[in-house]
């Protein structure tokens, strides 16, 4: 059997990971996938919390492969790259293989001997997180960018509006 784990922030989780998901369930019989930056939310750059993006990834792959297992994992910051994958292992259950394209990731799961696999990139100058969390501020065409589960989430959570107010700011001039 062979497990392997898919780490991003997904910020929010859209049609590229989706894709990228479908891609790596032809090769394991087990995804984790790994939600870095747990920690992290209601700020532009991470507009969602570790479970909100649990639910959108949970219900976007719920029927992908009904013969792959998928489990979601939150794994919090720690800001110490050389224990990062360590850190990673001990949040996770155990994999063989890691799916990344950030070249930190790739190096710090190589110098911990685990074998990293590169995936494809999907119609990457549309399919960004920064790019589409702009789209969201504008509340213009990002629909389309996610699949459906994650825009029913973001509506649920009045997520729009959480993040047009995190990047908006007082204008109050400094005294």
């Amino acid at each position: 059997m062979t497990r392997g784990l898919y780490i991003g922030r997904f910020q929010p989780y859209h049609d590229g990971h989706q894709q990228v998901v479908e891609d790596i369930v032809t090769e394991v019989d087990e995804l984790i996938i790994a939600i870095g930056s747990a920690d992290r939310s209601h700020t532009q750059r991470d507009p969602f919390t570790a479970g909100e993006r649990i639910m959108m990834i949970t219900k976007s792959v719920a029927d992908i492969d009904d013969d792959v297992v998928t489990y979601v994992v939150p794994i919090e910051d720690i800001n110490r790259n050389s224990v990062w994958v360590s850190h990673l292992e001990s949040m996770s259950p155990r994999f063989e293989v890691a799916y990344s394209n950030n070249p930190l990731v790739i190096q710090l799961f190589e110098e911990s001997g685990t074998t990293v696999r590169q995936s494809p990139m999907f119609d990457r100058d549309v399919l960004k997180g920064s790019k589409i969390r702009k789209k969201m501020a504008a509340d213009d065409g990002w629909r389309s960018l996610l699949p459906q589960p994650v825009v029913d989430t973001i509506e649920e959570i009045d997520g729009i509006e959480r993040i047009q107010r995190v990047g908006d700011t007082d204008n109050v001039p400094l005294e």
